[in-house]
């Protein structure tokens, strides 16, 4: 849970605590930036929740490597008093980003928890000087940042604007991020279930609450934090798009804030699903296949600084696979294929054809001792090659 500064967080968390529709046990993590722990000492006389406090620094950056600690020591208390979720409530000036990567960079937090979503609480009446504020070249706006990674925006104090200012509001949020899906509340009361299990950063899921989710709109304004997405009726093939958002990473990485979608591969009939978070990045395929009679469109979405909409479509749309270029191979066909030791013959046993293959072009039975089966990633003389 985020948000700037003032916005309303630690009211909207005292609400769920005390809510009991959901039925729920929390741990809570509490972060603040100073050497006195007002939120803290609020949640531990209001509750009866296991409360971790986090102090002297911002949990995105001075803090941030003690939260691995945290959530791997926490995890024995939320076994022995079954409990059902950690909320986690960063302080006003922190980056949701590296929080979010926290959930995917240890392995031993990626085994023990799942990141349901990021709410983030927009005071309504204080809100826009800080959407708008011109920061120094280099400098992060805290509160766009908060906006732009939310899954879940509450826009609070309802009470304290009218229609026109709220309208404002509304528009600047969607300038930042023009997918999220936004609560109005006031005293930041919010129905639980609309907050918690939520699945919001696994896409499929999200995408069956809100089929419009990622429906493409006006992307043109001055921000340099904005969101483009596009659908589109087509097969890819996955590890050109990995390499893609890998050059991506690399080159772009500080400024894409998140990256998602839902993509039909070649070959395969489960649902490939991916996410990123600056230059973190993470894919796969899901249980859930497309149906029978089911259009395979893929679905996509950027959120971040300076995008260039028509770059990050052309690098898209180049990872389709074309229905007028046919394999070069087929299966029987004799060829050599390079791997760890070289050039190795082999033969094409499975093509993306025939049926699943991963989202490669080729399985191949190699010539040595044991029929080694390996895959061909493309379909280019890089990798696999006719026989001379």
């Amino acid at each position: 849970m985020t948000g700037f500064l003032g916005a309303g967080k630690t009211t909207l968390l005292n609400y769920i605590l005390k809510s009991p529709d959901h039925g729920l046990k929390f741990a809570i993590i509490e972060n603040e930036f100073g050497d006195v722990g007002v939120d803290d000492a609020v949640l531990k006389c209001e509750s009866k929740e296991t409360v971790v406090e986090m102090m002297n620094g911002c949990i995105c950056c001075t803090v941030r490597a003690d939260l691995t600690g945290v959530l791997i020591k926490l995890y024995e208390r939320i076994q022995k008093d079954q409990i059902d979720a950690v909320l986690i409530e960063t302080t006003g000036l922190a980056d949701p980003a590296p929080v979010a990567q926290t959930f995917f960079v240890d392995p031993k937090v990626q085994k023990l928890y799942t990141l349901d979503g990021i709410i983030t609480v927009v005071d309504a009446k204080h809100i826009l000087p800080h959407l708008l504020k011109e920061v120094p070249e280099g400098q992060e706006n805290e509160a766009v940042e908060q906006v732009a990674f939310a899954d879940r925006v509450i826009l609070n104090k309802m009470d304290l604007v009218n229609k026109e200012q709220a309208e404002k509001v509304v528009e600047e949020v969607r300038k930042i991020n023009h997918t999220v899906q936004i609560i109005e509340s006031t005293n930041s009361v919010v129905d639980p279930h609309k907050l918690l299990n939520i699945s919001a950063f696994n896409l499929e899921n999200v995408l069956k609450m809100d089929p419009e989710f990622l429906d493409d709109g006006d992307h043109e304004h001055d921000q340099t934090v904005s969101s483009v997405s596009w659908r589109t009726v087509a097969e890819f093939d996955v590890n050109l798009l990995q390499s893609w958002i890998g050059k991506l990473m690399q080159t772009k990485g500080n400024d894409l804030y998140r990256y998602k979608g839902v993509l039909a591969v070649k070959g395969m009939e489960q649902k490939f699903v991916f996410q990123g978070v600056h230059m973190l990045f993470s894919g796969n395929f899901s249980e859930a296949t497309w149906g029978k009679d089911e259009k395979r469109e893929n679905c996509f979405v950027f959120i971040g600084k300076n995008i260039d909409k028509k770059s990050l479509e052309a690098g898209f749309m180049a990872c389709k696979v074309s229905d007028s270029k046919k394999l070069r191979f087929k299966v029987g066909d004799l060829i050599q294929a390079r791997v760890g030791s070289g050039w190795v013959n082999g033969k094409i046993i499975k093509t993306w054809n025939d049926g699943s293959t991963d989202g490669n072009p080729y399985r191949i039975e190699l010539e040595d001792d044991k029929g080694t089966n390996v895959w061909g990633p493309m379909d280019d003389d890089i990798v696999v090659r006719a026989r001379s």
